[in-house]
């Protein structure tokens, strides 16, 4: 779709910085003034349904960039230099320009083509970060769903790589798959208490 040559604002936000696997998505999102999107704000307070609803409204009207940072990137950079790299891609990826950057949290991540500052608690305050929260989690949701077929056994479509009792016990039982994080204290601890695993879960 086409926008005017520059747009006031972009929303940045991201989703797995917590999880033991898979990758942190990060999006940024410049919505159009002139098509208004009722609704948006934190992806987590919103039921999936709805968020996806969302999701595509997004999609349909406004300018959206993602960036990945995979677990490999993960473990050699930790976590948050990782996300900031994550951001910076995303937003590098936006396709139109902006005059500003808003980006929830408390970091803005570094060479950024704009000015930006951090909202702590900004994806409920700004409807350009609630908007890129909302991407940023149902990308990163349905990733997991391609590695819990990917990976059977984990759990990961019901918990996402979230460190819930379900995946820590797959985790025990199975070891550490190719997208765990290693860096990450639990599945290091996994790792070095079992021997190595077959083909189908460790590639």
């Amino acid at each position: 779709m086409d926008f005017c040559s520059t747009l006031p604002l972009a929303g940045v936000d991201e989703a797995g910085r917590g999880p033991l696997a898979g990758p942190v998505v990060a999006a940024a999102v410049a919505l159009d003034p002139d098509r208004p999107i009722a609704g948006l704000g934190d992806s987590k307070a919103l039921s999936e349904k709805r968020r996806r609803m969302l999701f595509q409204e997004i999609s349909d009207k406004a300018h959206i960039g993602v960036g990945i940072a995979e677990p490999a990137e993960i473990d050699r950079l930790n976590i948050l230099h990782a996300t900031m790299a994550a951001m910076r891609r995303a937003v590098l990826g936006l396709g139109v320009a902006v005059t500003e950057i808003q980006i929830d949290g408390n970091r803005v991540p570094p060479d950024l083509p704009v000015p930006a500052s951090a909202i702590i608690k900004g994806d409920a305050k700004v409807a350009a970060i609630g908007a890129a929260s909302i991407i940023a989690k149902t990308l990163r949701d349905d990733l997991m769903l391609l590695a819990d077929a990917r990976y059977p056994g984990y759990g990961f479509a019901r918990h996402k790589g979230y460190p819930s009792p379900v995946h820590r016990e797959a985790l025990e039982r199975l070891g550490p798959c190719p997208i765990h994080r290693m860096s990450y204290a639990p599945v290091r601890k996994a790792l070095e208490s079992r021997q190595p695993r077959d083909a189908n879960h460790c590639g």
